[in-house]
């Protein structure tokens, strides 16, 4: 495809741009939640512990989070769609390693393989959203995008608790890299070239910096730290509940058989697939009336941390209320999804690959971190002789303090400073 030399794409070529990019996004989501779904089964195949099974899922984060910083420059340089087809190409060989590993460590390099492959299936797209978007819709490509994220977790729940007893995990993980070249079939068609010109008639200070090619800008801006705790814990802890420890919180805590926590997670993931769906609709016309991403996560996010401690607190009292309860954490915790673009939109555009980049690693790191940090925190308490449901409460409860903790920080420091 010819590449476009106008500031903005047309709203009909943005339609198939978004649905390029929302292909590969929405299979990135599926292959991130799916070890939630398949925690049971992997549990009992390899006899995993409650440390494994946050190593095992956190591998993906791991190799995600290990190309954030080269990613961003790369994304700069050469633009999403050269960027994201190169990246998918290792997906692809991640998933089809996952299908055939016969171990717990090839299970995990695997999926280091599968985070390393689709780690540039958001950042990509945001890139290039920054550029060929004005700034309110910018807002609602990044809600609607973690919308398709939604739907792909949606998908990983019950649709693969059906098939495991048809066609075996295995096979859906070949299944997966054969849906995988199928995205990049479409992005190679649909998605436009990165054209240099383009950066430097839409973007004359790019020239002003080029000397400065690291992420320097991106590490002395105020702004940027200000988010960043936020983004480790409370963005962070989200998608490492909604991927990973709601399940086994449902199981272990709620009493749910594994049937009934993947239909939990299903409705978990609906919910959050409406709530971004609303989020689109409402952030362009916020940011019309001039009410910025800071003011309502400020706002919003501490009636996740009131949801987290009543869920806490009641523990299997809520029985089958529990996957209700999870919902809505996971759907307080979205104010919190506003920082990533409002990062971007705070940098020029031939910053922002790296600027997003950047906030990506401190969000997935977050997400290793807290996934890994409540398997050990798990096993920690029980090696305490606590039983599993007091284990898992304690556990949830260091993690919910660093959240409420990184939240007094963006609320402190740094408040002369706004994007």
């Amino acid at each position: 495809m010819t590449p476009t030399t106008t500031p903005f794409l047309a709203r009909r070529q943005m339609l198939g741009v978004f649905l390029a990019f929302a292909s590969a996004y929405f299979l990135s989501a599926l292959i991130r939640a799916i070890t939630a779904t398949l925690s049971p089964t992997l549990t009992q195949e390899l006899a995993l512990s409650a440390q494994d099974l946050g190593l095992l899922a956190g591998g993906y984060f791991l190799g995600f989070s290990a190309t954030q910083l080269p990613l961003g420059k790369w994304l700069d340089k050469h633009g999403p769609k050269k960027v994201l087809l190169a990246f998918l190409v290792v997906a692809v060989f991640g998933c089809i390693a996952f299908a055939l590993a016969r171990s717990f460590m090839g299970l995990w390099l695997a999926r280091v393989l599968c985070g390393v492959g689709v780690s540039a299936c958001l950042m990509a797209p945001l890139t290039g959203y920054r550029r060929w978007m004005a700034p309110g819709a910018q807002l609602r490509a990044n809600s609607w995008m973690l919308m398709t994220g939604s739907l792909g977790m949606l998908s990983s729940t019950l649709p693969v608790q059906w098939l495991i007893p048809i066609v075996g995990w295995r096979a859906i993980f070949a299944g997966l890299a054969v849906l995988v070249v199928l995205s990049m079939v479409m992005i190679y068609v649909l998605v436009p070239v990165w054209a240099k010109s383009e950066t430097n008639q839409q973007d004359p200070g790019a020239q002003a910096v080029k000397t400065e090619e690291g992420y320097g800008p991106i590490w002395r801006n105020a702004y940027f730290w200000r988010m960043a705790p936020i983004g480790f814990f409370c963005y962070g802890g989200l998608l490492a509940l909604q991927t990973l420890w709601a399940a086994p919180w449902m199981t272990v805590v709620g009493g749910y058989s594994p049937l009934d926590a993947a239909t939990g997670l299903f409705a978990i993931n609906l919910a959050m697939l409406v709530t971004f769906w609303a989020w689109g609709l409402v952030t362009p016309r916020l940011a019309k009336r001039g009410i910025l991403p800071n003011q309502i996560i400020a706002w919003g996010q501490p009636i996740s941390f009131v949801v987290l401690a009543w869920i806490i607190a009641s523990g299997p009292q809520l029985g089958d209320q529990t996957a209700l309860a999870l919902s809505f954490f996971c759907i307080s915790s979205t104010f919190v999804s506003l920082a990533q673009p409002s990062v971007g939109m705070a940098f020029p555009p031939h910053l922002a690959g790296r600027a997003l980049s950047a906030y990506n690693l401190v969000i997935f790191g977050g997400v290793f971190v807290v996934q890994w940090g409540i398997g050990l925190g798990v096993d920690l308490f029980k090696s305490f002789g606590w039983p599993p449901v007091l284990a898992f409460q304690a556990a949830f409860s260091v993690f919910g303090l660093c959240a409420v903790a990184s939240y007094v920080y963006f609320q402190l420091a740094n408040r002369d400073n706004s994007a």
